[in-house]
């Protein structure tokens, strides 16, 4: 078994020391998705829900997550992210989150990508929920990540 990263010799929980890494470009991209039903998702679109611009508080409250993620995960480094970027697709029913976080540093931004599509998606169904109670939150993965010693990975 391979030795785990973030537990010290005695069995504690650690937070990894990444000073002696090198600073690489890193970047990853990170999904997820909500359902509701057509009226809901009609109204977000033309920006008619009863909270206001959805999708506009969507994107800034999954930026703001991204920034913040190691206040909410244990034993994630703080970072100075580059850039962190949330775009939606819509459909009929439903609307597809897109995260994107980078920079120039020591470890990964995978967590920064998911948080940022997790709380975008929290985020819709708080403001949407007066038009459907019954949406459903799913399918939040990592897409793709580049950089560091790993190198680069995509979803299959």
């Amino acid at each position: 078994m391979t030795k785990l990263t973030h537990i010290n010799e005695a069995g504690e929980a650690r937070m990894v020391d990444v000073a002696c890494k090198p600073d690489t470009r890193r970047s990853a991209r990170a999904c997820g998705e909500i359902h509701m039903n057509a009226e809901a998702a009609s109204a977000i679109r033309q920006g008619n829900a009863p909270k206001g611009d959805v999708l506009g508080t969507a994107r800034i409250a999954g930026i703001m997550a991204a920034k913040k993620t190691s206040e909410l995960i244990p034993l994630c480094h703080p970072l100075a992210l580059s850039s962190v970027e949330v775009e939606f697709s819509q459909q009929e029913s439903s609307i597809q989150v897109v995260a994107t976080a980078s920079l120039i540093g020591k470890t990964g931004v995978e967590m920064e990508a998911i948080t940022a599509a997790s709380v975008a998606l929290l985020t819709i169904y708080d403001m949407g929920k007066a038009l459907d109670k019954s949406m459903v939150i799913q399918n939040i993965r990592l897409l793709e990540k580049s950089g560091g010693k790993s190198g680069d990975w995509k979803a299959g």
